[in-house]
C-alpha cells in the first residue's frame, strides 16, 4: 500500500462532465475522510438514506475503526458530495461496503463508480477476498453498478433476504470476490 495519501481530482479525460444545467459544479477530490469531516457526513448520510442514516455516534464509531476504507467526495468550501466506507473484519479476509452514496445532483456522472473502484482496489491491496454488500432490491441504478463491477447474488434465493432491517425492508446481498480480479 501508498505512504502517499489519496487525494486526487476527478477531473480528467474521458470522464462525464457535469451536466450543461449544473455548470457551476467543479469536479470533486476523492480524499480519505477526515475526523474533521464526521458533521458534514452526518448531514450526508442524513440527506441521501434518510430513515437509513446512521446515527451519529455509530458513524464516528466507524470511522475510528475504519478509516483507512472510507473515501470521500469533497467539492470545496465543507461541502461533501458522496462517500464509500468498506469494514473489514480484524481476523479473516472478508470485508462489507458499509454505505455508499452520492447526493442526488451529482449522481449519473460515475462517481458511485469512482469510490467503488478505488475502495476495491484498497480492499484488494490489504489482503481481502470477499467483499460484500446490501441493496435495496428495487434500486436497479445501484444493482446495475455492481453488477458492472462483477458483484454477483449470493446464494441462496438470488440475495434476497426478506425483513433484513425489519418488517417490509428487504434488501439484496452481493459479492465480490477480489481474489484472483486484476484491479482497475
Amino acid at each position: 500500500m501508498t505512504a502517499e495519501p489519496l487525494e486526487r481530482s476527478l477531473d480528467r479525460p474521458g470522464r462525464r462532465p457535469a451536466p450543461p444545467a449544473l455548470p457551476h459544479l467543479l469536479p470533486p477530490v476523492l480524499r480519505a475522510a477526515r475526523e474533521a469531516d464526521l458533521p458534514e457526513l452526518r448531514r450526508l448520510d442524513a440527506e441521501v438514506f434518510q430513515e437509513f442514516a446512521y446515527p451519529g455516534f455509530l458513524l464516528r464509531q466507524l470511522f475510528d475503526m475504519y478509516a483507512e476504507h472510507f473515501l470521500v467526495l469533497d467539492e470545496g468550501g465543507g461541502r461533501l458530495r458522496g462517500y464509500v466506507l468498506a469494514g473489514t473484519r480484524a481476523l479473516g479476509r472478508d470485508s462489507w461496503i458499509l454505505g455508499l452514496c452520492v447526493t442526488p445532483d451529482r449522481r449519473r456522472l460515475g462517481l458511485g463508480r469512482e469510490l467503488m473502484t478505488e475502495v476495491l482496489a484498497s480492499l484488494e491491496l490489504a489482503g481481502v477476498d470477499t467483499v460484500r454488500l446490501t441493496v435495496e432490491p428495487a434500486n436497479r441504478v445501484a444493482i446495475a453498478l455492481y453488477d458492472s463491477l462483477g458483484f454477483t447474488a449470493e446464494h441462496p434465493d438470488a440475495g434476497l433476504r426478506p425483513h433484513y432491517f425489519g418488517p417490509g425492508k428487504h434488501r439484496r446481498i452481493l459479492r465480490l470476490d477480489l481474489t484472483g480480479r486484476s484491479a482497475g
